[in-house]
């Protein structure tokens, strides 16, 4: 059964035995290593300006906790001092430098036992990418500069202050956790693909051993908070764990799932729908809650942050990811019907009809090629899992349609791609435009895009090759070569940096990724010409300068917009308050001259690739992306997702 279900909780007897001191030999890797028990000898970051994990760790080491202060309703914000993130991965790396960006008097530590992670995190080449983190990161790891800023429209100048490092990356997990006073467990939960449960269920073993190394060594009321996607019942896991190791301290354990869409993390970040944070509904439970929510509270109106019990937020993050891709496969169920009827459906203004619908709405009624991804279907097989755990078969299999109506909908594509080539590939050339799961990120795992290579080159053609803008050629060749193909169906798949390349001789050119440079030429960048918002930013900053307030970071972004000239685009440092980068270290793999690739990030000219494709010159939007009347005036044929004409 899943972690720790609330029907049927084992003894004490079963947790003694399963979590036992034998069962993690000190200073090695435990049986899905994540956390190493011994501290690291390893050298402190050489960031520059980074400060310690803690100057006066010394000298606070019997300060009372924040659960076990006096609780007047709420708990006071500077009572939390140190936060650190188990775990530098998708999560744990861009959460953790937004709560340290919104909080500066706390210090945030991110661990991770991956070395060249945690380089990568203290350089200018972040492991993940995502618009809007750079910047995030190096205001918070590196600090700023005291700046006197003068913009127009404002009256005087406005001093903005020098602001102290205060997130730091490393790998000395046991110091990190010992001076910690909130913990969040941000390890990965990957689908199990052996024993008991594998293919449908949540590997919780990351999780075990990231507990255990946080049960030797937190310290006395630290609140520890579950981050990583998890089955219901794993905060009541890790509780147990914790009792096992520590049985005379008494910890809080919560849950606070993250709602983020790759590609848009920070934004989500910055301006959340909501924060969910889930804890035992007891007065010490909701204490440890409240100083959650106070850390948010730096920038999230106290409106959009939601406190329930924890069962019911790991529930709602599980059923939160399978409602949205059941919108999805919803929507390119009618798709598949508009493409049958013919007579000029079009899923497109079928999606626009009901999105009008207030009790719908419009969001995440694109159709497309299929969902992605390293959550949706994760999360679909954990919950379908549990449902049948719990005798409930019909919801399980509910559930579980929504992932066949993905799987039918990819299969079709390239069903699609083959019947319109004559039903034969050979001796063609396949381009396909788009290899990551979605725009704005370099995630290629379970992309989409995998899944049709593939079932395309089960058709043997002459050549399949791929161009993305933002993923790594290595990275694309590593899930190639996990799809499972023959080696002479791999030696037909090529890997190119360049769209020119990619498209030059193909018979078909297939777009599995929405990325804007698809779109073509014509796609300008919208410039924020909105003058009413303008006039309440200049206002609002010369109210500042009047009242001589402090200002948060959120306002110093409000002032960013404004030192951006509307004509031009400037970096991300339009004030030019951060600190001077770190030079990289001579061994920099990043740094070599030709040894990092260069994607071309220019817009298709879908003009010149008209005259460099082989008849018939076929597009197959599985994005809609483009314009597909422009494109037959162009001389291709186009076919889009749901479109009967």
């Amino acid at each position: 059964m899943p972690p720790r279900l609330p029907r049927s909780l084992p003894s004490s007897h079963s947790i003694a035995s399963t979590f036992s001191p034998g069962s993690s030999t000190p200073g090695s890797w435990t049986a899905n290593p994540w956390i190493r028990d011994t501290p690291d000898t390893s050298p402190p970051s050489s960031n520059a300006g980074s400060p310690k994990l803690r100057a006066n760790q010394a000298d606070d080491g019997g300060r009372i906790s924040p659960v076990d202060a006096s609780f007047d309703g709420q708990p006071r914000f500077g009572d939390v001092r140190s936060i650190c993130f188990v775990g530098a991965g998708f999560v744990g790396g861009p959460t953790a430098a937004v709560i340290a960006y919104h909080n500066p008097q706390i210090q945030v530590n991110v661990v991770d036992l991956n070395e060249e992670r945690i380089k990568s995190w203290n350089s200018a080449h972040l492991p993940i990418h995502e618009d809007g983190l750079l910047k995030v990161v190096r205001t918070a790891r590196d600090g700023t500069v005291a700046k006197t800023v003068a913009l127009p429209g404002i009256p005087r100048a406005i001093e903005l202050k020098r602001r102290q490092p205060n997130l730091v990356f490393s790998t000395r997990v046991v110091e990190a956790i010992e001076e910690a006073d909130v913990i969040f467990i941000c390890v990965n939960t990957p689908t199990k693909t052996h024993g008991i449960g594998a293919g449908s269920m949540a590997d919780v073993s990351a999780i075990e051993s990231a507990t255990r190394t946080v049960a030797k060594h937190a310290r006395q009321g630290a609140i520890i908070v579950e981050k990583s996607t998890v089955p219901c019942g794993t905060a009541q896991m890790i509780q147990e764990i914790l009792r096992y190791h520590r049985p005379d301290v008494e910890f809080e354990v919560l849950s606070n799932p993250e709602f983020l869409a790759e590609g848009t993390a920070v934004e989500n970040l910055m301006h959340p729908d909501r924060i969910l944070i889930g804890s035992a509904q007891t007065l010490a439970g909701l204490r440890a809650a409240a100083v959650v929510k106070e850390v948010y509270g730096a920038w999230v109106p106290a409106a959009r942050i939601v406190t329930v019990n924890t069962f019911s937020s790991e529930l709602a993050k599980l059923v939160a990811n399978t409602m949205l891709a059941q919108r999805i496969s919803s929507v390119n169920a009618v798709s598949a019907m508009c493409e049958e009827l013919g007579l000029g459906a079009d899923v497109e203004d079928v999606s626009l009809a009901i999105g009008k619908d207030a009790r719908l709405g419009s969001k995440f009624l694109q159709a497309g090629v299929g969902f992605g991804g390293s959550c949706f279907e994760k999360d679909i097989l954990n919950l379908a899992y549990l449902a049948r755990e719990l005798h409930l078969d019909v919801v399980a299999d509910y559930w579980l349609a929504v992932l066949r109506m993905n799987e039918d909908q990819r299969r079709r594509f390239a069903r699609n791609v083959v019947r319109e080539l004559n039903g034969s590939l050979r001796g063609k050339k396949i381009a396909i435009l788009g290899f990551a799961f979605k725009d704005g990120t370099n995630d290629t795992r379970n992309s989409i895009a995998v899944h049709v290579i593939k079932d395309l080159a089960m058709e043997m053609p002459r050549e399949i090759t791929i161009f993305d803008p933002g993923c790594a050629s290595a990275e694309i060749r590593e899930e190639v070569e996990k799809a499972g193909l023959t080696p002479s169906q791999l030696e037909r798949i090529k890997i190119s940096t360049n769209w020119r390349k990619c498209v030059q001789d193909a018979s078909a050119v297939c777009i599995l990724t929405q990325w804007k440079q698809f779109r073509g030429r014509k796609l300008g960048l919208v410039t924020s010409g909105n003058k009413k918002a303008r006039k309440l930013a200049i206002d609002w900053a010369t109210s500042c300068v009047a009242d001589k307030v402090d200002i948060s970071e959120m306002d110093i972004l409000t002032l960013e917009e404004l030192a951006r000239d509307k004509s031009s685009v400037m970096g991300d440092d339009p004030l030019e308050r951060l600190a001077p980068l770190t030079p990289c270290p001579e061994e920099c793999s990043h740094c070599r001259v030709g040894s990092e690739e260069t994607h071309d990030q220019e817009p298709v000219d879908w003009a010149e690739v008209a005259g460099m494709m082989q008849e018939p010159r076929w597009v197959f939007d599985g994005r809609n992306v483009v314009n597909r009347l422009e494109l037959q005036g162009l001389g291709f044929r186009v076919r889009g997702i749901g479109k009967g004409f």
